[in-house]
């Protein structure tokens, strides 16, 4: 059935139950019901309450006739009313027409379904009266009749009973009554049709008539089973459910639809539906109610109900669905208490307002949505929703919302014609037919045409809108006399007139193609095409990325995350990449089953398995949990904690006498919960709260099973696992303890050896009771210790994370220092410390630093670096022009220069840099540094040849033309720098620099050498001419230019990239971007961690792509290598470098 006859159905079922109401002057019915060829369901009718009952009857013939007979008990006596003169009693339909049964509704007074009957004046029966008269009643239900009639036939007329208002009259808000009888006009309400049901009767002319049916009283009434079978009808019926953000009180909602046990079979599935709309921390993972009772399962969501989802168990309470004192109208739903609209309602209905309740008078809304239009760049336009009831003045919300278009100081609105805006009160009366307003400042001459215009000759301005005279440009057009000053002019030029130097562009040259619209953070972004392109194709390329090779060691946060494996392969982690290093094959191999970053690892008794644990992210696929997999074919075997552990993994440890069957895993929620697991079944044993804060980390003790022992911030803890799987827990550091215990070992004998942040190791014993007491300590190092290890013999090592030192104690006699030796400066403190050859006491060892470095060498001999990796955040990244080289700096003061996996050289330099480009010749690195200096370095041997201070922002963006004779640099404070450039790329002469506001972020040079196009913090794209040192306004100018990179996240041939319907979030910031030399592919990272690899262009938001996730945080940059073979990227904040190698599908 269409919608349009289920609407009917809604109206007619509603006439019928709102005219037999009775009882208390409380009592609704409501009556739903449509029928099919086989007879169609008769829907309860809620009957009126009758001390303090309520009664619902069906007549069973109605599931042989299709017909709806209510039933409405006046009074204990059983009266019943005549229906016999009303059309709001039953309804026959062509039986042909076959529709989906109706669930009933009980609905309050107040409340409305498709068939509105508005109350416009309060009535209150007596107590006293319990039974309505029949003449009272007969009166009203021929009333409803003479309504029906009169929207069916499409007059305007009068029943018997009262008249009805037009439809028109309706939608204006005139409130119609109804004259009825004795009874009626003593005390009965005035009732009015909606216009959703009159526009739907008015469209479905072919309706039959509606033909009054009669309620035989012999008929026997159905049984209990049958009614409740026929009155739950949810199988048929789809759900409408509002979801909230938890704890956001501004977030609109989301809408979801759905048909249980048919589009949705489970609340897991549900929630896997809407957490991609819901932004989420760790997406939409628990369900409550608007008063906080958590929902368990899908059949507890009610139609039309509102609910609020978390990523977490705690519910914080808030006033949903409201913003800035105005409450959210949900799809369907025109505000709380109100009632569903059976259609969406136009902008003309939506800005007359609601009808009034009392007077039926008209309330203008609050807001209008209007759009505003920068009158300096046309391009830049936005739709608003204004608030005239603010009591902030005019002029300010004028500088607000020229802030928005990107205006300084707006002063004065106009419309469309010229005429002035100068307050709320006309935006509600005189302009209120109005839609787009344009923004200017006082004295702001009047935006061209998006046409380019010559500078020559300013005088012809096309496609303005007519603005008073303070606002024209002061030179006459050309061939006109000079007019009054008080007489607008008219500035629309004939198209022969426009002049268009260098590239001719005209209006069927630019509307050859649509222009795409991009929506980036709320804000819609139009993007030119050019006139020529290469095709759009949205396949995904026929090349994919395969890892090949990781830089650096994540030493600055970690610990105990060194390890040597039997084959001899180093075992560490790097954002979330697990990584084998061969040093005798110079090769590598990764585990990449990890979505986030891992932040904990182990590696089984038998040294053939590894568990690692990764932290939560922000959606349901990519949950804290635990992945044990094999060394030998980096294969996942077991993955268990999904959903039982909250943000993150803390620590995670094999036990030792079991063969290592158990496993636990410490949770970095608020709680600190640790839980110990059978991880061949992935059965919890026990779990419990630590409730510790800062906890570190934590270990099965060697000689037990059954005893743990955590460590952190001031915390030092056993617990003894009971087989009830409850534990007791001992405290032996504990608070207000200063003390940060950072690594914990164990004698042969059992005994436990710590050591902490105050540079200090303690041996604790167990003395004949059981009680542990400290048997042994001294001071080890200066400040902290980053970790101990016992190797054979009895030998303790500990390394020092301030002081740098590694030193071996004899633990056989009372830890005698046996020697100490002392890491270089550059490589940064001891993480964490592993014998190259377990088992042997050769004294050769690997060292983690906290600089991202590891080391190999011995206490007798000095340390040589393995692997190196930047210090702290990684963003500069450049490619070599003509070899396979590129080259990274950071915020740890490092220049370096790489081959694919070998570092060539690097140098400390004196300032933090976070921008590189090579010389077209290649002989030249150019840094920009976060404190405006301009860093020139030798390619050949990494030496600095000049350092000039550019300015005093940071320089976010630095790249030469294609010649190598200019540089132009982007700052922080959103100018371009231009310097000229000698040949060799190592003199440089400031030219000049253009004036800016926004932050830069990205640069591109055009082929010429003649524009630069450069991308804001804000994702605007603007285009500057480094010829005449001046902003380029009209995009629409720039669209055919041609550009020698195309590093700038925005424009029309990388809009595919944005919203792009295949990925798994709607809010995906494009952070950085690559195109290939061949022009044939694009690389480009997001704010979440995901690499992608499209074609280029790209240009649709259905282009597909090859994905990958290696990555937490923000991905800085992506570069192609010469050749277009291998691609490199930088993680930003967690300085990870990573190699890709591009190969066929």
């Amino acid at each position: 059935m269409s919608n349009e006859e289920n609407d009917y159905l809604d109206g007619l079922g509603a006439v019928a139950g709102t005219t037999t109401a009775a009882g208390n002057g409380n009592g609704n019915g409501n009556g739903v019901g449509d029928g099919d060829d086989d007879g169609g369901l008769a829907a309860v009718n809620s009957e009126p309450i009758l001390g303090g009952q309520t009664m619902a009857q069906i007549s069973s013939n109605s599931q042989v006739e299709g017909n709806v007979s209510p039933t409405g008990h006046l009074d204990d006596n059983d009266n019943q009313i005549n229906h016999n003169n009303t059309a709001s009693n039953s309804h026959n339909f062509d039986s042909n027409r076959n529709s989906p049964t109706k669930s009933p509704t009980s609905r309050r007074a107040g409340s409305s379904t498709s068939f509105q009957i508005q109350h416009h004046n309060a009535h209150n029966y007596d107590d006293d009266d319990d039974d309505l008269a029949t003449g009272d009643l007969q009166a009203n239900n021929t009333a409803a009749a003479a309504a029906v009639a009169a929207a069916v036939g499409g007059g305007i007329g009068r029943a018997s009973g009262g008249g009805i208002p037009d439809y028109w009259q309706q939608r204006n808000g005139a409130a119609g009554s109804i004259s009825g009888g004795a009874g009626a006009q003593s005390g009965h309400q005035s009732r009015a049709l909606s216009p959703s049901y009159l526009d739907n009767m008015s469209e479905n002319s072919e309706q039959p008539p509606v033909v009054p049916l009669t309620r035989s009283k012999s008929r026997p009434e159905i049984s209990s089973a049958a009614a409740s079978r026929y009155s739950n009808l949810s199988y048929w019926k789809a759900r409408r459910v509002v979801f909230y953000r938890n704890g956001d009180p501004f977030f609109p909602g989301v809408e979801l639809r759905y048909r249980p046990g048919r589009d949705v079979t489970s609340l897991d599935n549900l929630l896997d539906k809407i957490s991609p709309k819901m932004d989420l921390p760790r997406g939409a993972r628990y369900v409550f109610s608007m008063d906080g009772d958590r929902k368990y399962h899908l059949d507890e969501l009610e139609d039309g109900a509102f609910y609020v989802v978390s990523s977490f168990k705690a519910f914080k309470p808030a006033s949903y669905g409201k913003k800035n004192g105005m409450w959210y109208a949900s799809p369907g739903n025109q505000g709380w208490g109100s009632k569903p609209a059976s259609r969406k309602p136009s902008i003309m209905e939506a800005d007359l307002g609601t009808l009034s309740t009392t007077s039926g008078s008209i309330k203008r809304s609050a807001g209008r949505v209007i759009r505003i239009i920068n009158n300096l760049d046309h391009s830049v336009q936005c739709r608003v929703l204004l608030n005239l009831r603010t009591s902030q003045p005019f002029e300010e919300v004028l500088e607000d919302l020229g802030q928005v278009l990107k205006i300084n100081g707006a002063k004065k609105m106009y419309t469309g014609t010229g005429q002035e805006v100068r307050s709320f009160s006309q935006l509600r009366n005189e302009f209120a037919d109005v839609d787009t307003f344009y923004l200017a400042t006082g004295t702001a001459l009047i935006a061209g045409s998006p046409i380019r215009r010559s500078r020559s000759r300013p005088s012809v301005v096309a496609a303005a809108p007519i603005l008073p005279t303070e606002e024209l440009p002061k030179v006459p057009l050309r061939g006109t006399r000079p007019r009054s000053k008080s007489r607008p002019r008219i500035l629309y030029a004939p198209e022969s007139e426009i002049l268009r130097p260098n590239g001719e562009y005209t209006m069927l040259d630019i509307m050859k193609e649509e222009p795409t619209k991009v929506t980036i953070r709320g804000l819609r972004r139009t993007f030119y095409p050019p006139v020529h392109h290469a095709p759009a194709e949205n396949s995904p390329p026929d090349k994919k990325l395969q890892l090949q090779w990781v830089h650096g060691y994540r030493g600055i946060d970690a610990r105990r995350n060194l390890w040597v494996l039997p084959t001899g392969e180093l075992l560490y982690y790097v954002a979330a990449v697990a990584v084998l290093f061969d040093r005798d094959e110079d090769a590598q191999r990764h585990y990449i089953g990890h979505t986030e970053d891992i932040m904990c690892m182990d590696v089984h008794p038998s040294r053939e398995l590894v568990a690692s644990g990764q932290k939560a992210g922000r959606d349901r696929k990519s949950q804290a949990h635990v992945r044990i997999w094999s060394t030998e074919s980096l294969q996942t075997l077991y993955v268990f904690g999904m959903g039982e552990l909250d943000t993150g993994v803390t620590a995670v440890a094999f036990s030792q006498l079991n063969g290592g069957s158990y496993i636990l895993a410490v949770d970095s929620g608020r709680e600190s919960i640790l839980s110990v697991w059978q991880w061949q079944w992935g059965h919890l044993l026990g779990k419990v709260a630590t409730l510790q804060e800062g906890l570190s980390g934590a270990a099965f003790h060697p000689l037990d099973d059954n005893l743990i022992i955590t460590h952190g911030r001031g915390h030092l803890a056993f617990w003894h696992r009971r087989k009830d799987g409850f534990f007791e827990r001992t405290d032996i550091v504990k608070q207000p303890s200063r003390s940060h215990v950072t690594s914990v070992q164990f004698e042969p004998d059992g005994d436990v050896i710590t050591a902490d942040s105050d540079g200090f190791i303690t041996i604790y014993s167990v003395d004949s009771d059981g009680a542990y007491f400290v048997r042994t300590e001294f001071e080890a190092h200066n400040k902290g210790i980053g970790c101990l290890i016992m190797l054979g013999e009895g030998t303790l090592l500990s390394g020092g994370e301030k002081d740098r030192k590694v030193a071996a104690w004899d633990s056989l006699q009372n830890y005698k220092k046996i020697a100490d030796t002392k890491l270089p400066e550059a490589a940064g403190g001891v993480r964490t410390i592993y014998p190259q050859r377990p088992g042997r006491n050769d004294g050769n060892i690997y060292v983690g630093t906290t600089r991202n470095n590891i080391l190999e060498g011995s206490l007798q001999r000095r340390f040589t670096q393995v692997v190196f990796g930047h210090g702290r955040q990684l963003w500069g990244l450049a490619a070599h022009p003509e070899d396979e080289l590129y080259a990274t700096a950071g915020h740890d003061k490092h220049v370096a220069l790489w081959r694919k996996n070998k570092l060539i050289w690097t140098i400390q330099t004196g300032y933090e840099c976070v921008a590189l480009a090579f010389h077209p010749f290649g002989t030249a690195l150019a840094a920009g540094s976060t404190e405006g200096h301009l860093l020139v370095i030798n390619c050949d041997n990494g030496a600095v040849m000049l350092t000039l201070r550019v300015c005093g922002s940071p320089l976010n963006c630095v790249s030469y033309n294609q010649v190598g004779d200019m540089i132009a640099m982007g700052s922080q404070n959103g100018s371009i720098y231009l310097f000229r450039v000698s040949r060799d790329g190592f003199s440089y002469k400031k030219v000049n620099k253009i004036r800016g506001s926004q932050p830069l972020t990205h640069l591109d040079w055009s082929m010429d050498g003649n524009f630069v196009q450069t991308v804001t913090i804000d994702f605007d794209l603007l285009f500057w001419d480094a010829k005449s040192l001046s902003p380029e306004r009209s995009p629409i100018a720039m669209k055919d230019v041609k550009w020698l990179t195309n590093n700038c996240t925005v424009g029309f041939l990388v809009a595919g990239q944005w919203s792009n319907r295949y990925y798994s979030s709607t809010n995906t910031i494009i952070a950085t971007c690559s195109r290939s030399s061949a022009h044939d592919m694009l690389a480009s990272g997001d704010a979440e961690g995901y690499l992608r690899l499209f074609r280029y262009p790209c240009i649709s938001p259905r282009a597909e792509f090859h994905e990958s996730k290696v990555y937490s945080g923000m991905l800085a940059c992506v570069r192609f290598l010469c050749g277009d073979h291998t691609l490199i990227t930088v993680g930003g904040t967690d300085a990870s470098l990573m190699v890709w190698d591009i190969v066929e599908e």
